[in-house]
């Protein structure tokens, strides 16, 4: 098992309400070195570029910008998996997306694992003039497109909305093939992962989270043990060999790391036989130093001797 520890952000209402910083959680520097030297796999952070306000108002949360700043990241550590948990792949002309992945890769000495996902908010695709029905048509325009960026080689591509005649793109990006984590519990997204992706990143939460994200409730472990043994299932039916990572958001309590540390050890055990491979934490966004404590206590109970 390993583990990412996802940048905290700031959520509404608040103390500070909408006007929360950002990096109310610490410095993007510190709380990246903090992370490797505590013995974290990755770290990760999520996107919203224009959420709406009622949204925001009710439990949502702002994000920086996730390449720009893993980019950073990359600057400041040298281990760190950088994955975006997760961008919303029909916000992007798929070329672009292609290009900041890439190049993050290519300046991280390829450490990227692209996370993507459909996206949920319509007043955030009209904000960024995206129609919202198209978004299924746009996400696999994206899986089309990625890879015949990062080949490197001339490709023509006709989008729905673009037209890439004889193009050739660079960097190709370190690893060759950026792997691509796709978020989501319904049967499309899982169909995609079987066919197309390196990941698997399940939502997991209560029926409003579900309902807010449009994407069915996860369940419970034994469930979705089973979901993915239906999914590596599908994905050796359809030709392929390759390992299938999950990812699962771990929140049982383990804000305060050395509360239960059995308990969690337990849970940890069991979200591995069930298949996940990746387990995200996070904390509070309160200071600096409360997400380093919180990173330096659970690298200490949970990580120390592997």
């Amino acid at each position: 098992m390993r583990f990412f520890f996802h940048y905290p952000e700031p959520q509404y209402p608040e103390p500070g309400g909408t006007d929360a910083a950002v990096l109310s959680a610490g410095p993007l520097r510190e709380v990246a070195t903090a992370v490797e030297r505590a013995g974290f796999d990755g770290l990760s952070l999520s996107e919203h570029p224009a959420p709406g306000a009622r949204w925001s108002g009710s439990g949502g949360h702002q994000t920086l910008d996730p390449f720009v700043a893993l980019s950073f990241v990359a600057a400041v550590t040298s281990r760190l998996r950088l994955l975006t948990y997760l961008a919303v792949a029909p916000y992007r002309n798929p070329l672009l997306l292609a290009k900041a992945a890439a190049t993050l890769d290519l300046v991280s000495d390829g450490r990227v694992t692209l996370g993507l996902g459909a996206g949920y908010q319509k007043s955030e695709f009209h904000a960024l003039g995206v129609d919202f029905e198209e978004r299924n048509q746009l996400f696999d325009e994206v899986l089309d497109t990625l890879p015949l960026h990062w080949h490197g080689s001339a490709f023509s591509y006709e989008g729905k909305h673009f037209s890439a005649r004889d193009v050739i793109a660079r960097p190709r990006p370190t690893q060759g093939r950026i792997p691509i984590w796709i978020g989501g519990n319904s049967a499309l997204s899982r169909r995609r992962v079987a066919e197309r992706a390196q990941g698997w990143m399940p939502m997991s939460g209560d029926s409003q989270l579900s309902t807010t994200a449009r994407t069915p409730a996860l369940g419970s472990i034994d469930q979705l043990a089973h979901r993915i043994s239906e999914l590596r299932a599908a994905a050796a039916a359809a030709g392929r060999d390759e390992p299938i990572d999950v990812v699962y958001s771990y929140g049982q309590g383990i804000d305060v790391p050395l509360h239960e540390p059995d308990r969690h050890r337990e849970s940890f055990a069991r979200l591995a036989e069930a298949g996940v491979t990746w387990i995200v934490v996070s904390g509070r966004a309160d200071s600096t130093a409360a997400t380093v404590d919180f990173v330096e206590s659970f690298g200490a109970t949970y990580l120390a001797g592997r």
